[in-house]
């Protein structure tokens, strides 16, 4: 197997949940990958299960200066980059009523700001012809109680996506969306929010969904492989919803 081979992909929140099992998939399909997380220990501990040709990076993408080290890591060591996988994020559920300016600071600088220093770095580095990946997802088109900002950034993230497309036609960089539903990654043990109210708030989600259940992580990574890969030559543009049909209905 080998639709990515010798293509070099950066992704960021890979050290969990849907980027790692993106990287492990990429590293299959044959490409040199630059895996980027927050915790060295939590990256160190992934490398020990990963196969292939990969490097890790510990950077904090809501840090200017860490996305600069990444992308300068990522180049120095494979050259020019085929594939910027934008995946990290973070959900803190919050009341209107009890958003503050620090909590509204907190997800936009991981969710959105990130993802925009990350590009703004790589875009130099990039091969004509390569392909941009955000990871957004259905809550900007839904109206989940208690996400109003972190359906806010990522509404914001689907937004930029499209003037990216514009902007990088010229270069035949292709830029696309994930918008995963409810996903069976570590997101909803960081949301600060009592092990019951996690429990209760995944039954309510997959009462929802009309296949029934939660996605997994390698389910998005599927999808991330064909919109970076050749099958998806001529896909440009759009916010594709991987969600048991959640949000369709």
């Amino acid at each position: 197997m080998s639709k990515l081979k010798n293509k070099v992909a950066v992704i960021t929140g890979a050290n969990s949940g849907i980027g790692l099992s993106t990287a492990k998939l990429f590293l299959k399909e044959g490409a040199k990958v630059v895996l980027s997380g927050r915790r060295k220990e939590a990256l160190d501990e992934v490398a020990k299960e990963l196969e292939g040709d990969f490097i890790t990076v510990v950077a904090d993408v809501s840090v200017y200066n860490d996305n600069k080290t990444l992308i300068k890591k990522a180049v120095n060591t494979y050259g020019k980059i085929d594939i910027l996988y934008l995946n990290a994020g973070v959900a803190f559920p919050t009341p209107t009523a009890n958003i503050s300016a620090e909590h509204y600071n907190q997800v936009f600088d991981i969710n959105v700001k990130g993802p925009m220093l990350a590009v703004k770095e790589a875009i130099p580095h990039l091969n004509d012809g390569g392909t941009i990946l955000f990871t957004s997802s259905i809550v900007s088109q839904k109206g989940f109680e208690n996400l109003g900002v972190y359906s806010a950034s990522k509404g914001a993230i689907r937004s930029y996506a499209r003037v990216l497309t514009s902007e990088l036609k010229s270069r035949r960089i292709r830029v696309n969306t994930i918008a995963p539903g409810p996903i069976e990654t570590p997101i909803y043990e960081k949301m600060g929010l009592p092990e019951k109210a996690v429990k209760e708030m995944g039954t309510s989600f997959a009462s929802l969904i009309p296949l029934g259940r939660f996605g997994k992580p390698e389910e998005i990574a599927k999808t991330a492989l064909f919109l970076a890969s050749d099958d998806a030559s001529f896909i440009n543009g759009i916010e594709i919803e991987v969600d048991g049909g959640l949000s369709q209905v």
